[in-house]
């Protein structure tokens, strides 16, 4: 098995893995550690990673790129809307008014949604990590932003399960880098917690966490975030600078030409992490529209000012993190940068500013968190040893509960589960009712969500059950934030009194599923909706007497209730099945014209290849015919491949490749047989010339027979090779290499067995003597 970590961004993807020496990140097939987060539709295969990337400038309308930003999110949206204005791959909204890719495939119009394009990442980048392995690839963690809603988070699985994963985790950004920074520091206080804070600019977002760190554990205390605020807005801002300069200078406008604006956004980019290191930094850009080549010039304090608005977004969810977490500045022990938009000098001087202190850069940037979700799925795995280390996360969001009556709450803003509670947790709460009845999770706080966020999450069915009386009976609910952040109803239970004589009390047969539980009486047991924590405590049977003086036990019954989930906007069951059904198709088209392409590149190497030897090695074993037949043939398999054969199918290219080698066949027989022929005799002649040697301290008939038999192979040989030798190298051979092995072999049998049998017996005197060594020194005779 492999412990594996991964995490998409918005722009690359990371691979992590835990080895017995530690954690490292995997190499792809370019040898890079990262690679692109980019699925792209050719006419018959997709290609992915650093391969799809290269694709964006021909084909950018069936190359889909920033997946992460779509998924789980409605085509309604303000952020996805400007979004698309971007994307230069067509949209449109789905029936659920969820987002829908529509591009190209195999010669008809397909549409996929973000969740399917994911799962195609998912299983590109389980493919490189089972090539460099050479295990299979199934347990794992998967990185994702603290702001992900359910369906996100619930999206995210699923994308998972279409490439054959099976995440442990899904883990936040920011706590996956604190895991990483935690866990290998031992210089950590004694006298107290020691508060870190994670800045974490990437491609798309800026998320920021508060993290307490002692001794064998650490601590979530509040997460923040900006997810319309990273590395690309700031590239964007250079875009606009240079667009609205080269329309003036060059009259041009790159918006209507999505190949330019790939380009530009591209070198826009590269100008950007050149001015992280130095004040100014020249554009130049061949052919970029028009057959015009561009160029232009921009200094750091000038991007500075442009940028300006979004520099002062930096400091707000650094405020509202240090603000949640309840802690002042001074207590602030150290700040730690990273993200792949995290280089830029004003950053850097504005988070000084803040926590006056300069943030460290102690961890990798781009690497951090495929690192930190790899050690955590080795904590996670029985197959690996990881020192007790423990590791508690923040929910970034309140979570309510309602039924028909109303909200169930314990907290001031009708919430069931607090923002920033630890999780995994569960909630038990018991409602009083008469028959099957629905709730739904709602968010509580629209505040705490990203804009646009719909609060619903998903709605419940509880029952159906029955009671014993018309009478409201004690429904107990369990509810559970679990390890991916993911809030669910696990179980419902139905609670009865049952009052028995001591002499009499018996269980009903027919409830099998019945357990004899006692619960305490709470204060709020009047009020419809009540709530407590998970830490209820199982109380005694109490004891009461009748009015006949009988003593009895109150016992409550407990009656497993079904529960059944809808998701706002999650997937189908059916339409999940059908998605991994489709990934499978479309893996087993990659593979076919993968093979394919191999096909045709062993032909391609076939024809160079022989075309240099028919006419130089094999000249001499060959008629003039022969040759300009061959010759003919590789020019018309040459001209095909690059004409009508460019892009056939496997048999095509097979078919072709078997016909060359059985006009090539002959001729190299011929030359590879001279050779092996030529071994083969020397072999068989060594052999001769060895027995004749060893046999001469033989006796006489034994050495008769054995140098009889060399003279009849060699006769054979000469006879053979006399006869082989009268005709031109241009003819098939009559003497092969194989028949002289066979004669050699059956040589050296028949001269071994020759020696064997006639092998002299032991002499008396040698016998007589043995006997005499094996007999006691009395009995001991002696022989004249």
């Amino acid at each position: 098995m492999s412990v594996v970590g991964f995490d998409i961004g918005n722009e690359n993807c990371v691979i992590g893995v835990a080895k017995q020496r530690g954690i490292d990140v995997l190499l792809n097939d370019e040898s890079k550690r990262e690679t692109p987060a980019v699925v792209s539709f050719g006419e018959k295969q997709r290609f992915m990673g650093s391969v799809g990337a290269a694709s964006a400038t021909m084909n950018p309308r069936s190359t889909i790129s920033q997946v992460k930003r779509l998924i789980g999110r409605t085509f309604r949206e303000l952020d996805i809307e400007n979004d698309l204005r971007l994307f230069p791959f067509e949209c449109l909204e789905g029936q659920d008014g969820g987002v829908l890719i529509r591009l190209e495939y195999l010669g008809e119009m397909r549409t996929f949604s973000p969740v399917q394009i994911l799962g195609m990442l998912f299983s590109h980048l389980k493919q490189i990590a089972e090539k460099d392995l050479e295990l299979n690839v199934s347990d794992c963690v998967i990185g994702i932003p603290s702001y992900f809603t359910d369906l996100q988070r619930r999206a995210y699985l699923d994308a998972a399960t279409i490439a054959g994963l099976r995440p442990l985790r899904l883990m936040h950004d920011c706590t996956a880098t604190a895991l990483g920074y935690g866990i290998y520091k031992n210089d950590f206080s004694v006298a107290g917690p020691t508060y870190v804070v994670f800045v974490d600019i990437g491609h798309c977002d800026t998320q920021v966490c508060v993290a307490s760190f002692e001794s064998g554990q650490m601590k979530i205390i509040s997460h923040a975030f900006d997810r319309n605020l990273g590395g690309r807005d700031f590239d964007e801002v250079l875009f606009r600078y240079f667009a609205a300069q080269f329309k003036e200078q060059y009259d041009i406008d790159v918006y209507a030409n999505p190949k330019a604006s790939i380009r530009l956004r591209a070198s826009c980019e590269k100008l950007k992490k050149v001015l992280s290191a130095n004040a100014e930094a020249p554009l130049n850009i061949e052919c970029l529209m028009d057959e015009k080549d561009v160029k232009g010039f921009i200094k750091r304090d000038e991007f500075e000012k442009l940028s300006l608005n979004l520099l002062e977004r930096i400091s707000v969810p650094c405020h509202t993190a240090l603000l949640d977490s309840g802690l002042t500045v001074e207590k602030i022990h150290s700040v730690e940068l990273v993200g792949s938009g995290s280089r830029i000098p004003a950053i850097t001087r504005i988070l000084t500013s803040l926590f006056n202190r300069e943030p460290g850069r102690t961890i990798n940037a781009s690497e951090c968190v495929a690192r930190g979700c790899a050690l955590q799925c080795a904590m996670l795995s029985p197959i690996y040893r990881v020192r007790e280390y423990e590791v508690q996360d923040a929910f970034p969001f309140s979570i309510g509960f309602s039924t028909k009556e109303g909200p169930i709450c314990t907290l001031s803003n009708s919430a069931l589960l607090q923002k920033h509670r630890p999780f995994p947790s569960v909630k038990i709460f018991c409602l009083h009712r008469t028959d099957t009845f629905p709730m739904e999770a709602y968010y509580a706080d629209l505040n705490e969500l990203p804009s646009g966020v719909s609060p619903k999450i998903s709605s419940f069915m509880i029952g159906p059950f029955e009671v014993s009386n018309m009478e409201a009976t004690k429904v107990k609910v369990r509810v559970q934030l679990n390890i991916h952040g993911i809030v669910t109803v696990v179980s419902a239970s139905l609670l009865e009194d049952n009052v028995d004589d001591d002499s009499l009390a018996k269980s009903d047969d027919h409830l099998t599923s019945t357990k004899m539980e006692a619960e305490a009486d709470h204060g709020s047991s009047a009020v419809p909706n009540s709530a407590e924590d998970s830490n209820l405590k199982r109380m005694k049977p109490s004891s009461v007497s009748s009015g006949d003086g009988l003593r009895k036990s109150k016992f409550v019954k407990r009656l497993d209730i079904p529960v059944s989930e809808s998701v706002f906007g999650g997937i189908a069951k059916a339409d999940l099945s059908e998605a991994e059904k489709i990934e499978h198709q479309l893996v087993q088209q990659d593979l076919k014209m993968e093979h394919a392409k191999e096909m045709k590149n062993a032909l391609e190497s076939y024809v160079y290849e022989m075309r240099d030897k028919i006419l130089h090695t094999y000249c001499g074993f060959s008629t003039e015919s022969e040759r300009e037949g061959i010759s003919y043939n590789l020019q018309q398999t040459e001209e095909w491949l690059y004409e009508d054969g460019f892009d056939e199918s496997v048999d095509a290219y097979t078919e072709k490749l078997e016909y060359l080698k059985k006009l090539v066949d002959p001729i190299e027989n011929r030359y590879k047989e001279e050779g092996a022929r030529a071994r083969a005799s020397k072999d068989l002649l060594d052999c001769i010339t060895n027995y004749r040697m060893v046999v001469v301290s033989h006796p006489v008939s034994e050495r008769d027979v054995v140098i009889d038999e060399c003279n009849k192979a060699e006769q054979w040989l000469q006879e053979k090779l006399q006869h082989q030798n009268s005709l031109p190298k241009t003819a098939d051979p009559i003497l092969w290499s194989n028949e002289i092995k066979r004669k050699s072999e059956a040589f050296d049998m028949t001269c071994k067995h020759i020696m064997r049998s006639n092998a002299s017996p032991p002499s008396f005197e040698d016998e007589d003597d043995s006997d005499q060594r094996d007999k006691p020194d009395g009995i001991r005779m002696q022989v004249d």
